[in-house]
């Protein structure tokens, strides 16, 4: 089936017309599919509601059928079901995270403009601010911002889909890594905590443009939270 849906995927676009106001692609009628693709009308359908579930085909009722790119929907999807059906671990989603964001950082010290690191420090200010005043789902918010921003940055869709796919199967972990890391690192009145404050390292290499530091700014990230949690 696998091979079948990427044939049919080159097949329709070779047929499907840009629209001239949306240049989005068109597909012929499903008449005109099934004679050219030489498939039966019942092989046909169920192949374009394989590909519409997926997210590589759009159709509305009176407007036709068309081609596009699943967003990272198809991602979270896969991962949700590896994860529950038992074939990616946690340690694998975690490891495939922190080298993907170690990556990133390095490429952000190339990419980010002096705006995107005054966002940045914004963003560890705000999150510094935000546990300072016991308000932890803002810490959390902003950190997730944090790292979300990273990959903006970077402006790559494919590391972009792969963050939203890690992301949302990390999301329930991550949120409990920050509560037992709360928990083990008291606030005491004029202090800060070490996981949101290991964040400005990041900011300052990126700021200086310093692909290696960022690199080791965000390894030591990890292996701050690593150390708070006891995970790796």
């Amino acid at each position: 089936m696998g091979v079948d849906l990427s044939f049919l995927v080159r097949s329709l676009a070779e047929q499907a017309t840009p629209e001239p106001e949306t240049g989005r692609l068109r597909l012929p009628t499903e008449r005109e599919l099934v004679t050219s693709l030489e498939v039966s009308r019942g092989t046909l359908r169920e192949q374009l509601s394989m590909l519409e579930m997926l997210g590589f085909l759009d159709r509305t009722q009176g407007r036709g059928s068309y081609l596009g790119a699943p967003d990272a929907t198809f991602f979270q999807l896969y991962f949700d079901l590896s994860s529950q059906l038992g074939h990616l671990s946690g340690k694998q989603f975690r490891s495939a995270r922190e080298m993907l964001e170690i990556s990133v950082a390095e490429a952000s010290a190339r990419l980010a403009t002096a705006d995107d690191v005054d966002d940045l420090r914004g963003l560890v200010d705000d999150m510094v601010r935000a546990s300072s005043e016991g308000d932890d789902d803002r810490a959390l918010e902003a950190d997730l911002e944090f790292h979300r921003r990273l990959f903006h940055i970077v402006d790559n869709p494919i590391f972009s889909l792969l963050h939203d796919g890690l992301s949302h199967v990390l999301r329930t972990e991550v949120i409990d890594r920050r509560r037992a890391a709360v928990e083990r690192e008291p606030l005491t009145e004029g202090k800060t905590r070490v996981i949101d404050t290991v964040h400005y390292g990041i900011v300052e290499a990126v700021g200086e443009r310093d692909g290696e530091g960022a690199r080791t700014a965000m390894r030591r990230h990890f292996d701050v939270w690593a150390s708070l949690t006891g995970t790796g």
